[in-house]
């Protein structure tokens, strides 16, 4: 069953490229800024201007993101104490009666019964 599934699959995808290419084979794909915003800004008389950091040349996008991810690791890692408080261990006391009940310890160190 799984083999089927994931055969379909394959050629679902296969499909897909397949028309894509077949379909529009030149197409430029423009994004939200050169077909609306741009169109809008041309009507206003104000025709759209290069950025002020182009991040399309080289691997500019690359380091960018290379850097926050490096930020956030760092955040995230000198943080994870507190992100993710260990967990206090639990006990087993006998309560009398031949019973054991399992206790934890609550912020003030007194035993509380679950």
């Amino acid at each position: 069953m799984k083999k089927v599934i994931i055969g379909g699959l394959a050629l679902l995808l296969l499909a897909g490229v397949v028309a894509s290419v077949w379909i529009v084979p030149d197409a430029k794909w423009s994004g939200v800024d050169e077909s609306v915003v741009g169109k809008f800004a041309k009507e206003a008389g104000r025709p759209p201007t290069e950025p002020y950091l182009n991040t399309e040349q080289g691997d500019l996008k690359l380091f960018f993101f290379l850097i926050a991810g490096a930020l956030g690791g760092f955040t995230v890692g000198y943080q994870f104490r507190q992100l993710f408080p260990p967990q206090q261990p639990t006990k087993k006391v006998d309560k009398g009666g031949g019973h054991s009940l399992c206790c934890e310890l609550d912020s003030s160190n007194r035993k509380r019964y679950v």
